[in-house]
């Protein structure tokens, strides 16, 4: 076994253990060699790791604390290696193109929009993560200046969804629609709300999110 799959199943192994310390050891042994696919061992070591603990919180096996454990471990060892990944010329992922991702005005919720920008970096994606309680014109905005190719807004709450509606409103009136993808997400939304408001993509967790990316943009 070359010392990149070692690293690989060590990687994968401590984000399903939900190991921090274990995911930044592996992550610092991997910098410090020239030897190791840096690229390779996100997407085949920590992203495939949080992939199987997303599979099992469907499943109801595994619940919501441990996707954000999992979720640590995976940014404990992204946060040492993107670093040097830049440093060496290369990126995450293949640079499929810049994604907006925020929470929709009036909702201050973060956690499942965290993990779905995670999961979207991982796969490729250049995510630029605006926050949360976002105003809506702001999140034209930010679509506007990073040239984005889709924009993610997550809403927690029944009484923040209508913002989402609004906003493809706003995309409209700017000229985005068709130019940037809409994606919708959070507890409360549906397909059916997706459709209702006219936004191009649902994503009902993160890893709909990165397979629904996929087949939108090309895996």
């Amino acid at each position: 076994m070359s010392t990149t799959e070692e690293l690989i199943t060590r990687a994968k192994a401590a984000v399903k253990a939900y190991n921090v310390n274990d995911s930044k050891a592996i992550a610092n042994e991997a910098v410090a060699s020239q030897d190791v696919d840096l690229v390779k061992l996100i997407s085949d070591g920590y992203s495939a790791g949080i992939m199987e603990v997303g599979v099992l919180f469907e499943q109801k096996k595994v619940f919501l604390p441990h996707i954000m454990a999992a979720a640590g471990a995976l940014t404990a060892g992204l946060d040492i290696i993107t670093p040097e990944i830049e440093k060496r010329g290369g990126s995450v992922g293949e640079g499929r193109g810049n994604v907006v991702m925020c929470t929709i005005e009036g909702d201050i919720h973060s956690i499942g929009k965290d993990i779905v920008a995670i999961m979207l970096k991982v796969a490729g994606f250049n995510v630029i993560n605006i926050g949360r309680d976002v105003p809506l014109k702001t999140i034209v905005q930010a679509c506007k200046d990073n040239n984005a190719i889709a924009v993610g807004t997550s809403a927690l709450m029944t009484s923040t969804m209508v913002n989402q509606k609004t906003f493809e409103e706003l995309m409209k009136e700017a000229g985005l629609k068709g130019k940037v993808k809409t994606n919708v997400g959070g507890a409360p939304v549906t397909q059916q709300w997706a459709d209702e408001i006219g936004a191009d993509i649902y994503s009902e967790n993160a890893n709909d999110a990165v397979a629904k990316f996929n087949e939108a943009f090309g895996a």
